[in-house]
């Protein structure tokens, strides 16, 4: 072209921009004002769209002022607080809603959004209850945005308001308002009402379907979750990402492996194997099931890792008892420069209680927030607590519990109380029993260790009383429970239980395999 106005300029850097190269848009933005072509507030606009952190995106709202664009503008100014949104910046957001003399209904959309983004879930209920006394009507994305809120609070109420605002002005059949109304449904525990909704649609999308996938997965539905994703192919639906993750999360849980291969196979035909999501999900699935090694080769294969991907791994290894991989993982990390959480820490600390590392462990424990920031929280504290009671340090374990900075939890008591039971500690136990007695005056453990110490020691009025007290408080007996997974089947056997499913035979047959593996190792 011999001659490029701002419409030619604007025109081939949204093209570069809509099609995801926003590094080639930037750059024709910079060879545009070099050849004397002043931009326009649509130049601007798709600028805003661009912005890959907050630092840039301060500095194309100062170049904005400095080329004289009227910030004034509902365009620029709902561009502006969409981007500053996408960071965070709420005050930001604030600051140029005061610049702008209009309002409009994307204006507010925009805000909310960003409210919602930055955690800020009461402010952002107070500008949508501001919206409305400006007498604009919401679209079918504030009533999303604001039953993500209230999914996010677990505030029903406040959701079934939104729900029947929905109902009122015929949003509720909207595909997007109704993922947000499910998804609302399941992380309230009304499995039943999200259900209903989903049925009510006779059209299904893929927004729908992924929320209803993932409701089934978030309450152990596995097997519905994958039946519904197979008539969602029959639709001719195509899955995307996200359906794939739930599908993996609820196959690595409530399905047999080979569910979770068969998906991993579409994932490929797909072409999701280099999304960080997928990726991620599958690492967790295969940590999940054992297979460490399939784990760590797509773990390597992922191009750009982010700290779910590196605490993914780590926790899958640590699960598996692969304690020298996940502290080699953890240096590597640290080395790279990428900041570690509290679920990094996590990671490490389960790592260095398999393995018994009590040193390691310890010095990893002190550094958390004196080096990294990260405050220890309940879960980090409990692993250091089994970590001493594994080592026998017993006493070490109950002043970390009473010096901590949480009320000690039953689970964490239930540790020291094992421990204490091994070691034969009858005085410890007599306390650290009671500790759980108050606090959790339901669970039999300290009766039933309480119990056996007292047999062991010849105190059979002891027992006799704590059996009784066991009685009288209505303490339910726990039962221990085993899943063995066959095919599409998995089978619950329960330790008080002497018929399941295959009735005898089946007992029979372990108590067959039982047998030859005794004699077995009797000829050894």
């Amino acid at each position: 072209m011999p001659v490029r106005d701002v419409v030619s300029w604007n025109t081939v850097i949204s093209g570069y921009a809509s099609c995801g190269f926003s590094s080639r848009a930037l750059e024709l933005f910079v060879e545009m004002q070099g050849t004397g072509v002043r931009p326009s507030e649509f130049t601007f606009s798709i600028l805003t769209s661009l912005v890959s952190s907050a630092c840039h995106a301060k500095q194309v709202h100062c170049r904005m002022t400095r080329s004289g664009m009227d910030l004034s503008n509902v365009v620029l100014g709902n561009s502006l607080i969409t981007m500053y949104g996408k960071f965070g910046l709420v005050d930001y957001c604030f600051a140029v809603i005061l610049t702008m003399k209009q309002l409009d209904v994307i204006s507010w959309n925009s805000l909310i959004w960003a409210c919602y983004k930055a955690g800020r879930l009461e402010l952002a209920l107070e500008q949508f209850r501001t919206m409305r006394a400006s007498e604009l009507l919401p679209d079918e994305f504030t009533c999303s945005t604001l039953m993500s809120v209230c999914s996010y609070l677990r505030d029903l109420e406040k959701g079934k308001e939104v729900f029947a605002f929905c109902f009122k002005v015929g949003f509720v059949y909207n595909s997007i308002v109704s993922s947000a109304a499910i998804d609302l449904f399941s992380k309230c525990n009304r499995l039943e009402d999200a259900v209903r909704l989903f049925k009510e649609h006779e059209q299904w999308d893929s927004a729908l379907c992924n929320s209803m996938i993932s409701c089934y997965a978030r309450h152990d539905l596995g097997k519905d979750a994958l039946r519904l994703f197979v008539l969602t192919l029959r639709k001719n639906i195509r899955p995307t990402e996200y359906t794939v993750s739930c599908l993996l999360n609820s196959v690595s849980i409530f399905l047999p492996v080979e569910v979770g291969n068969q998906i991993h196979a579409l994932i490929h035909k797909l072409g999701f194997e280099s999304d960080a999501v997928v990726a991620n999900s599958l690492v967790d699935m295969y940590g999940k099931f054992g297979f460490v090694d399939n784990a760590l080769n797509i773990f390597n294969e992922i191009k750009t890792k982010d700290l779910v991907s590196w605490n993914t791994i780590m926790m899958g290894l640590s699960y598996n008892g692969k304690v020298s991989a996940a502290m080699e993982l953890f240096k590597e990390l640290i080395s790279v420069g990428m900041p570690p959480d509290r679920i990094t820490f996590a990671a490490v600390l389960l790592a260095c209680n398999n393995g018994s590392l009590v040193d390691e462990g310890m010095e990893i424990f002190s550094l958390m927030e004196m080096e990294f920031g990260v405050k220890p929280e309940e879960e980090h504290y409990s692993y250091v607590v089994e970590m001493f009671c594994r080592a026998g340090k017993l006493e070490e374990a109950i002043i970390i519990v009473e010096n901590m900075p949480y009320r000690a939890t039953p689970d964490i008591w239930r540790s020291i109380l094992s421990a204490c039971a091994m070691y034969g500690d009858l005085q410890a136990i007599e306390i650290v029993a009671t500790k759980i007695m108050e606090r959790s005056p339901q669970t039999t453990l300290p009766y039933l260790v309480l119990s056996q110490i007292y047999q062991m020691n010849g105190r059979w009025e002891s027992k006799v009383r704590v059996r009784k007290a066991m009685e009288n408080r209505g303490s339910k007996e726990l039962i221990g429970c085993s899943w063995v997974g066959i095919k599409n089947h998995v089978y619950t056997f329960e330790s008080n239980q002497l018929q399941h499913y295959g009735g005898k035979d089946i007992y029979l047959l372990l108590n067959l395999l039982v047998w030859e593996m005794e004699t077995e190792n009797n000829d050894v």
